[in-house]
């Protein structure tokens, strides 16, 4: 009798505890992600049929630096996108998993969950778990190359407890919720939670401190944001873009520009590979349209345009000083200047030594320390390995 008491006792206990770890499974899954974010931050637009959840975030932030996902496996979504560089790479163009080179830039993933548009020129890529799929399995350039993979992905992930235990605590118990569909959406959701807003000219302008940015950067503000350069037309608001979306808008702001980078036959062409939103929609007036970017750590995301062909920060300076491009000698050889396509923001402007030091100084004042340093941005396998030894 006292053995079958102790049995039964037993496997009431084991009971017990199985139903109380699908119980903090659950309760993880409902457990809703808080946004960190200043006051005077809106939150951003986040899809109905994706709620963020700690637990979700945190699967997508594994999956984000997972290099099993690449062909080779040797590459993740982070190895094009450093945290220690604003989430971009430093490279002129990304470079895939097989070497092949991307036509563009890599762009930061700062307060990406703001963005109104992805990428840099198709108008009709505007969510991330939509985007995710393009380096996953896209094959011109071949990014992380598991076009054809998709069963060796599940397989991967499925044969794994801890990813097993992780997708069911964002998504659910059955060993269903192991798909592609939550993959990306967990990637999505971490990506999300990538937000900058923690600048010294953040800390200036809404934090109220007077101290926080120079003399010089305060200068710089002025100019930036005057009718003379015209920079924050393109570069305005919360997110110094033009392409922007959160929860104080009542609707979507996008817009694409033609900077005069390139004017190849004189009459607007950009390089075959980079014809910008005109290769989505076909229409003239949208050559060498491109999305302007966010400036916030822009002192980190070298180099600069859709192309990476402007080293510097003082280069692109150079670039709208001049009202365009010039490029002598060679296949792209024409004068931006004249680009009949141009936008009218990109007009020149005249600049002295001291002003563009002041112009340098705000722009270098919008690099957030802090979120190249959040724990909760990095590579989990490098802590787990740093732990390890």
């Amino acid at each position: 009798m006292v053995r079958r008491w102790r049995y039964l006792h037993g496997l009431i206990l084991c009971l017990c505890t199985c139903l109380l770890a699908i119980g903090l499974n659950r309760a993880l899954a409902g457990t809703p992600y808080v946004w960190d974010l200043p006051a005077w931050v809106p939150r951003p637009v986040v899809p109905i049929d994706n709620p963020m959840s700690v637990a979700k975030v945190e699967l997508g932030r594994r999956l984000f630096y997972e290099k099993r996902l690449s062909v080779t496996g040797d590459y993740s979504c982070g190895s094009c996108h450093l945290q220690g560089l604003a989430f971009t790479d430093g490279r002129p163009v990304g470079i895939g998993a097989t070497g092949e080179s991307h036509p563009r830039n890599s762009m930061s993933l700062a307060n990406v969950a703001y963005n109104s548009v992805l990428t840099w020129a198709n108008p009709l890529m505007s969510r991330l778990e939509q985007q995710g799929l393009v380096p996953l399995f896209g094959e011109h350039p071949i990014e992380l190359g598991m076009a054809g993979r998709e069963q060796q992905i599940l397989q991967m992930l499925q044969a794994d407890p801890d990813y097993r235990s992780r997708f069911a605590a964002a998504f659910g118990t059955s060993e269903t919720e192991v798909n592609l569909n939550n993959l990306m959406k967990a990637i999505a959701a971490f990506e999300r939670t990538l937000v900058s807003f923690n600048s010294p000219y953040d800390r200036y302008r809404y934090g109220g401190d007077s101290t926080a940015i120079s003399a010089a950067a305060k200068r710089g503000e002025i100019l930036f944001n005057s009718e003379r350069l015209e920079c924050f037309h393109c570069h305005g608001g919360i997110n110094f873009s033009d392409s922007v979306m959160h929860e104080r808008l009542a609707f979507q702001e996008i817009a694409f520009h033609n900077t005069g980078l390139y004017n190849i036959d004189g009459k607007g062409a950009y390089p075959a590979e980079n014809p910008g939103v005109y290769e989505i929609t076909h229409n003239p007036r949208d050559m060498g349209r491109f999305k302007a970017p966010t400036l916030r750590n822009i002192e980190l995301t070298a180099p600069y345009m859709h192309d990476g062909s402007v080293p510097t920060l003082e280069a692109a300076i150079d670039h709208y000083q001049a009202g365009g491009r010039t490029i002598a000698a060679g296949d792209y050889a024409g004068v931006g200047r004249t680009n009949p396509l141009k936008s009218s923001f990109i007009a020149g402007f005249d600049l002295t030594e001291a002003e563009r030091q002041d112009l340098l100084a705000f722009l270098r004042s919008l690099t957030d320390r802090s979120f190249m340093q959040n724990p909760a941005f990095s590579d989990p396998f490098k802590t787990q390995e740093t732990t390890d030894e």
